[in-house]
Parts: structure tokens; C-alpha cells; sequence
């Protein structure tokens, strides 16, 4: 399913996509235990809540999984007990960092939705521990080759 994450999804709105990537099981794992390989983070230095993302995301704030609605994608809530900063909080002009675990896709998180703007890359196995340019500033993410 993740060389489809991957390939696909460059489209505005893929259904099957969006869908993955809200509902997928995967999306809260341990980033290090998910089949998703991009992971977006609350705070700076891959800290607070975060998301596993697998397919590119079009609009953060705008996945349609089919159903007629538009859902803003959120970070994963965690910590039961003492929820971590940014738990539940929508993705969309909230992350500050990124890694990339793919072992061969560059991943961008874009400033603009529909893959616009500036980005920050992420080359295979690399990390940003504060995006350069779309720090709390950013709108959609892209695999691209």
C-alpha cells in the first residue's frame, strides 16, 4: 500500500488517500512502528503531538475521503493522562518539524495548499527539526521522486 501512498495522490482530493489518511490505524502508531512514513510534529525538534502521514495531502485543513464532507487532518491526540502539546490540534499552520522515513521518496511540506509556495524537503531518512519556511505556516505535503 505505501509504493500507492507514494505514487499516487498528486491529484486534489483523492478519495482513497484522504481516507488513509484519516482513518488509517497507522496515522497514530509510534512514528518509528507506522507503515507511514512521513511525520509531522506540534513542536520544533520532533517533539509534542504528532501525525504519520502515508499519502500526499492536498489540503491539511480539507481531506475528502469521499463522503461529501471535508475533514481537517489533526495531530494524533497523545498522552491519556497528560495530553502532549498540540494533541488534537488541526496539522494546518501548526507543525514546526519533520522526518522523513521513506528510503527513497523526498517528502515537502508546502506553505500554500495544492503543493504552493515554499516548501521544506526532506530527503530520504532526513529530519528537520525546525522547518525554515513553513514553520506554523504550513498547508500541504507531497511525496515527490
Amino acid at each position: 500500500m505505501l509504493s500507492l501512498a507514494v505514487a499516487s495522490s498528486a491529484l486534489a482530493g483523492d478519495p482513497a488517500a484522504d481516507n488513509y489518511n484519516l482513518t488509517s490505524m497507522e496515522a497514530g502508531k509510534d512514528p518509528h512502528a507506522s507503515k507511514f512514513k512521513f511525520h509531522i510534529f506540534y513542536n520544533s525538534g520532533q517533539g509534542g503531538a504528532y501525525r504519520n502521514i502515508g499519502y500526499s495531502v492536498y489540503d491539511f485543513d480539507a481531506l475528502r475521503p469521499g463522503d461529501g464532507h471535508a475533514y481537517p487532518l489533526k495531530f494524533c491526540p497523545v498522552g491519556v493522562s497528560s495530553p502532549w502539546p498540540g494533541s488534537n490540534q488541526k496539522v494546518k499552520n501548526n507543525a514546526a518539524s519533520g522526518e522523513n522515513g521513506h528510503y527513497k521518496y523526498t517528502a515537502r511540506v508546502y506553505f500554500n495548499s495544492g503543493y504552493k509556495g515554499v516548501y521544506d524537503a526532506m530527503a530520504p531518512y532526513q529530519h528537520i527539526d525546525r522547518f525554515r519556511n513553513v514553520y506554523n505556516e504550513n498547508a500541504s505535503f507531497a511525496w515527490v521522486a
